[in-house]
């Protein structure tokens, strides 16, 4: 009788299409911002490629990647194009979607429609992923223009993108389910992204990491992400990508499983 009553918030997730109309509510709310989120957005990214990639990069000159020698400003993109995924999934999977679910109290205005729960944190994680993409497109076009890279392969890199985007947005989906305020995210963004940005072969080859430092980078979800990506921008395919999909896909459904397990433990869905 208690386990019907109170079922467990481990249960498999119970989702259906009534994630949509969710997902097509922040769209119609985020229109009205579009451009200044735009900028907000790609402004960071693109000065670290500048500052970092022309300016760096006239030092540096080339790097090796697999045994290629490719120039610095194109190694840069094609990991910060990544690093710029895992930040817009990421704020927007834990500020904006903490403001509708604790601030604004959206959820519970939602929830009094058919819609449960479960639908909700979908769409919450899709939506974050669809900022993700949304943002790298812009930079993307960025890139282009600058003539960093022409490889027809990119076009297999945006997918890819799209799918660091959800995975990221699964992991902080997490962070947003144990939040009290926005102070918390802080450790989030110091503690884990920071790091990991330092430690998945964005700014230098992982080469240049201490061999235990390297094995325990190439679990990370960044570092993978990277992987898949950079032989696109060099117009290769990855040599490997079996076990990169394998890691991302792993924490994309891990991380889902435990956000929407604790967002049912907040909410005692």
């Amino acid at each position: 009788m208690t386990t019907a009553i109170n079922p467990s918030p481990w249960r498999a997730p119970q989702l259906s299409l009534r994630w949509w109309p969710v997902f097509r509510r922040n769209w119609l709310v985020w229109k009205k911002l579009a451009i200044p989120s735009l900028v907000g957005n790609i402004a960071e990214p693109l000065m670290w490629l500048v500052a970092f990639g022309y300016g760096m990069g006239a030092l540096v000159g080339q790097v090796t990647v697999d045994g290629v020698q490719v120039p610095y400003i194109l190694f840069l993109a094609s990991g910060s194009i990544c690093m710029s995924a895992m930040n817009a999934a990421s704020f927007e999977a834990l500020y904006s979607a903490f403001s509708r679910m604790h601030v604004q109290k959206t959820w519970d205005g939602i929830m009094n429609a058919p819609v449960n729960l479960d639908d909700i944190v979908l769409a919450e994680m899709l939506w974050a992923a669809f900022k993700a993409i949304f943002t790298v497109t812009a930079i993307l076009g960025v890139m282009l223009a600058l003539g960093i890279s022409y490889s027809p392969k990119l076009l297999v890199a945006w997918p890819v993108l799209l799918g660091v985007g959800m995975t990221f947005s699964c992991v902080a989906l997490i962070f947003n389910a144990l939040a009290k305020g926005y102070d918390f995210f802080t450790y989030y963004f110091t503690l884990f992204l920071t790091p990991m940005m330092f430690l998945s072969g964005i700014f230098f080859p992982l080469e240049q990491l201490p061999p235990v430092v390297r094995a325990i980078s190439s679990w990370l979800p960044l570092t993978n992400a990277v992987d898949l990506v950079r032989p696109l921008f060099m117009d290769q395919w990855p040599a490997d990508w079996l076990r990169p999909v394998v890691v991302l896909a792993t924490y994309a459904g891990l991380g889902f499983w435990v956000a929407l397990a604790l967002t049912r433990k907040r909410f005692r869905a």
